[in-house]
């Protein structure tokens, strides 16, 4: 975690949090690192060292990208261009405990566009988390996070009619409960988050474009149960409640509602070729509102990763699940998204990495379908333990079809990022 092996397109998303390492789990019956992915692979002579305070170390960081885009508005015809600096200045603190674990993170990202600067903005995170060891393969882990964040103009939910990108805040947290008995491990779990969307201005410069029907605080409450059926494999059911509560009370915008994932699924590193996690199940999201109907389905989540050579990772990923909506008369919709990645190690300090993700969403309530087509290739260059280099190429077509069809586009993004570490 601790490389400058990342994508310049997202600034080495490595840091965005700071990473506990687990507890220490030898003899687990759940260890899944039989097979080591090309970007998780050690490299000693490229890694951060960081700074040593007491019992634990510092990471300080800071990323600077250049990325020019042909269609920053994110719209079918009149595209406008531009190129955009962003400074990443980051610090990420982690103990060096053998027992227990505290970590802190803050980052910023400053944003800023040549010639259209009612597209700037600042983006922060300050984060904490931390690990209670109660014996071998049980803690507690609890963490916090505040953000200031800016909504792409690509996003399905973005408003097409804002003269400026949405701002948020969102907060969250969670507590994790994990316990191993033996070939049995069971996890329960709370996660909290608080969404609070600014107004923006609209395009004519005459108003402003309401965000406050956006505003919710969602709660997630569930538990897992993971029985090992050999030491490199592990079936599991998992259920997941929801309950999401939207602070507009309007009838023509109030998306409360009550929900539930449950599925069966399985996590394995079965041989020196593959690891993955699978799981399939049945979703429903019910509504407060009586103009809304429920939403209910087929859900699926995994990621399957093959080996062919210690120098090359191959990945295949997929989901379907249910989210929130922001077009008019719509209460959400199911995203279906597949996609395949490859990393590849051209040298110990060269890497080369492509994905594709194709995905599908099918609005409820209104006429409305999404198809999206996503492609990434970076390329990284380590040049030693403080200094590494990214060029990153983004390709994003988005279709809208219906009578209450959205945004459709294509948007081209190169990206140049220099990375220090120390």
């Amino acid at each position: 975690m601790k490389l400058l092996t990342c994508s310049a397109a997202v600034a080495c998303i490595a840091f965005t949090a700071p990473q506990i390492a687990q507890a220490q789990d030898l003899g687990s019956n759940f260890k899944r690192d039989k097979n080591v992915s090309v970007r998780q692979r050690p490299r000693p002579d490229y890694e951060a060292t960081g700074q040593k305070a007491g019992g634990f170390t510092v990471y300080p960081r800071v990323t600077v990208d250049l990325e020019h885009n042909d269609n920053i508005y994110a719209v079918a015809t009149g595209k406008t261009d531009d190129n955009i600096w962003r400074v990443k200045p980051e610090v990420a603190v982690r103990s060096d405990w053998s027992r227990h674990a505290l970590g802190f993170f803050a980052g910023a990202n400053v944003i800023r566009y040549t010639d259209n600067d009612t597209e700037n903005a600042e983006e922060y995170t300050l984060a904490g988390n931390g690990r209670i060891d109660i014996d071998r393969g049980s803690n507690i882990a609890l963490s916090a996070q505040a953000q200031r964040l800016v909504e792409p103009r690509t996003s399905p939910t973005a408003p097409t009619a804002s003269g400026e990108p949405v701002k948020y805040d969102l907060n969250q947290g969670s507590i994790v409960l994990t316990k191993e008995f033996n070939r049995l491990r069971v996890t329960g779990r709370v996660d909290d988050r608080d969404f609070n969307y600014k107004d923006v201005r609209n395009i004519a410069g005459t108003g402003t474009v309401d965000q406050d029907f956006r505003d919710r605080n969602e709660i997630y409450y569930g538990a897992k149960a993971e029985y090992a059926v050999s030491p490199d494999t592990a079936v599991y059911f998992s259920a997941l409640g929801n309950k999401k509560d939207y602070d507009t009370k309007i009838v023509a915008s109030d998306r409360s509602s009550d929900g539930y994932v449950v599925g069966v699924g399985a996590n394995f590193d079965v041989s020196e070729l593959v690891r993955g996690d699978i799981q399939v199940g049945y979703m429903k999201q019910s509504y407060d509102n009586p103009a809304f109907s429920k939403v209910d389905g087929f859900n699926a989540a995994g990621r399957v990763e093959w080996f062919p050579t210690q120098l090359t990772t191959i990945g295949v990923n997929g989901s379907r699940t249910i989210e929130e909506s922001t077009a008019v008369g719509s209460q959400g919709y199911i995203s279906n998204n597949i996609g395949a990645s490859i990393d590849h190690e051209l040298l110990r300090n060269v890497l080369v990495s492509a994905a594709y993700t194709h995905g599908k969403d099918n609005y409820k309530g209104v006429d409305r379908d999404d198809k999206r087509d996503n492609f990434s290739a970076t390329a990284t260059y380590l040049l030693n333990r403080r200094v590494g280099l990214f060029l990153t190429y983004n390709y994003l077509k988005q279709d809208s079809s219906g009578a209450q069809s959205g945004a459709s586009f294509k948007d081209n993004k190169v990206i140049a990022s220099v990375a220090l570490q120390f």
